[in-house]
């Protein structure tokens, strides 16, 4: 594992990739928007023109660059995202271009800068719209010229690398209200690949929560778990407004709050069942989280004709937990 600049990089088989799991398992989906979106992005690997993708919080813009790089030729080169929310001042140039030793305080050595250490590779540019307007023309320059020069030096460094860039906001309204310059733009946004949001691809939201299901069990060395057919009804009535990200949290949380093998409805987050519904493609008042929790109740009693231990297992729940919500909901008289 090496470090360089705040850039944490793996080797895998020589090869150098940002992190520590690879994010392109997550680029998954059977529905049409993901079908597009694939074909999108096999043809834009191919060429070497700069990207911009354009996608509301979380669905899943970092995932898209990385197949990009993946698929193109230089995958077997550094991948390295950049967060341009957290690059200000001296910092942004210090971290992008990097800097010589004894340039500012605290500048005890040499760096190589973000820039440098992709070079030969693709750099993401992420959340390029909140980039501070008076940073803009530093980076635009060296996209113009290919080239860095860090930060208390005057020596300017070669740098072939392909820039991705990623926002959720509308950098053409931006460049109206002067937020972002027009030259930067045309330079970044010669291909723009929209990214859908999860809501817009249904068909794919089961898929990615067996997948994010998956995850957490080669996580912790376990078999995997699988979800109960009301689990998938709510998780399809869901709007996720998080998108992809909200769905893998959800997920994970229901993963941690599941001891059993089979994820049900207990084991999902309040925030779920307060914008969805168990009754596929009819609009109805949404039940609160007991009602729905009653009845998960009394259907596993129902299935294990009783059985508490069986109803138990069925729900994912201890054996205690289950006499606790039977009392709460006054069922124990019904049931031996």
């Amino acid at each position: 594992m090496e470090r360089d600049n705040g850039v944490r990089v793996a080797r895998r088989g020589g090869v150098q990739q940002a992190g520590f799991r690879s994010a392109e398992a997550g680029f998954i989906g059977r529905s049409n928007a993901y079908q597009s979106l694939a074909e999108v992005v096999e043809k834009v690997a191919r060429r070497r023109s700069p990207v911009t993708l354009i996608g509301e919080t979380g669905t899943g813009k970092e995932i898209v660059a990385r197949q990009v790089h993946r698929q193109s030729e230089r995958s077997h080169s550094p991948f390295v995202p950049v967060d341009c929310t957290t690059l200000t001042g001296q910092l942004f140039e210090s971290q992008l271009f990097g800097h010589v030793k004894g340039a500012f305080t605290g500048a005890a050595d040499d760096t190589l800068g973000f820039f440098r250490a992709a070079d030969g590779g693709t750099i993401l540019l992420d959340e390029i719209g909140e980039l501070d307007p008076g940073l803009q023309a530093k980076l635009l320059r060296v996209l113009q010229e290919s080239c860095v020069v860090p930060v208390g030096s005057t020596q300017s460094h070669p740098v072939d690398v392909r820039v991705i860039s990623a926002t959720n906001c509308d950098l053409k309204k931006m460049v109206r209200t002067g937020r972002f310059r027009a030259d930067l733009y045309f330079r970044l946004n010669i291909v723009q690949i929209p990214i859908p949001p999860l809501r817009e691809r249904k068909e794919d939201i089961v898929l990615l929560a067996e997948h994010f299901l998956g995850c957490q069990a080669e996580l912790y060395g376990e078999p995997p778990k699988t979800l109960s057919e009301q689990t998938k009804r709510l998780l399809l009535s869901y709007e996720w407004p998080g998108n992809v990200r909200e769905l893998a949290n959800v997920i994970e949380n229901a993963y941690v709050m599941c001891t059993g093998e089979v994820v049900d409805l207990l084991a999902l987050p309040a925030s779920v069942f307060s914008g969805g519904s168990l009754v596929a493609g009819k609009t109805q008042q949404v039940r609160s989280l007991a009602d729905i929790q009653k009845e998960a109740v009394v259907e596993a009693l129902a299935l294990a004709r009783g059985r508490k231990t069986y109803a138990a297992r069925t729900l994912g729940i201890s054996y205690r937990k289950l006499v606790r919500l039977m009392h709460k909901y006054a069922l124990h008289p019904s049931y031996r």
